[in-house]
């Protein structure tokens, strides 16, 4: 038992170091191989931090405007842009009419027009969105960042792989199937029931995180699917974004 607590440990620093740019000492010898698994704990992790912050900054004389704008500053900060960068790359693909070419394109490292008009409407629609969220931004943040992970899951255990030498193709082994993302889909449903019992709405919000939350996960990675008939490292970061945006938006409307 201890020698298993020791290992989960470990990989749940690994997959910390892989997924955000929190500092992790260099000599630290981690194992990569499951940080898919932990993916959406460290998205609730993350979505944690994001939501003590806000309450801090609700202290000050800010406009839910300008708090709202802090708070996707230092998301983009936590994780390195590490799912923004894929997200850019991924639309700058798409906007390639040729299918043959998508991928050499989403490999170039520079970033194109389509990339950059994705980055920042993703971003608009974070900010405007939490600036419309007012009671449940202390939920609405850890669970946008859980399932915005949750459906990287799906798009790795559902979907194949385009690129069987990316750096993204270790995550396969570690999610074969959907099965494997069965804990993750029950550690976010019960997050996402958590308002339960506090208001006469509250069962309408909670029905409506969950059903919301699976749905836009799975749709969002089979929309990429569809596009370009399987999944690189890319568009799994490209899910998350927009995931974690479309979801802001529902908790608005609720």
């Amino acid at each position: 038992m201890p020698r298993r607590i020791t290992a989960c440990f470990r990989d749940f620093v690994a997959a910390i170091a892989f997924y955000t740019a929190l500092p992790i000492p260099a000599t630290w010898q981690l194992p990569f191989q499951v940080v898919a698994c932990w993916a959406p704990l460290i998205g609730i992790v993350i979505g944690g931090g994001l939501a003590v912050l806000d309450q801090g900054l609700s202290l000050l004389p800010l406009s839910p405007l300008v708090r709202s704008v802090g708070i996707v500053a230092v998301w983009i900060a936590l994780t390195g842009g590490l799912h923004l960068d894929g997200a850019m790359d991924t639309a700058d693909g798409l906007a390639v009419t040729d299918p043959k070419r998508r991928l050499e394109v989403m490999s170039d490292s520079a970033t194109g027009a389509f990339g950059v008009m994705a980055a920042i409407v993703i971003l608009l629609l974070k900010v405007a969105a939490l600036t419309e969220i007012h009671t449940w931004r202390w939920l609405g943040l850890p669970l946008a960042a859980g399932w915005g992970r949750w459906g990287q899951q799906v798009a790795i255990a559902r979907y194949p792989y385009l690129k069987p030498r990316g750096k993204g193709a270790f995550h396969k082994a570690a999610l074969p199937s959907l099965k494997h993302t069965i804990p993750s889909l029950l550690l976010m449903l019960g997050l996402s029931v958590l308002p339960l019992g506090t208001t006469p709405s509250a069962p309408q919000l909670a029905l409506g995180m969950a059903l919301g939350g699976v749905s836009i996960a799975c749709l969002t990675a089979h929309w990429f699917y569809r596009r370009l008939g399987g999944h690189t490292g890319d568009t799994y970061g490209a899910v998350v974004e927009w995931t974690e945006a479309l979801f802001l938006l529902l908790l608005a409307t609720l």
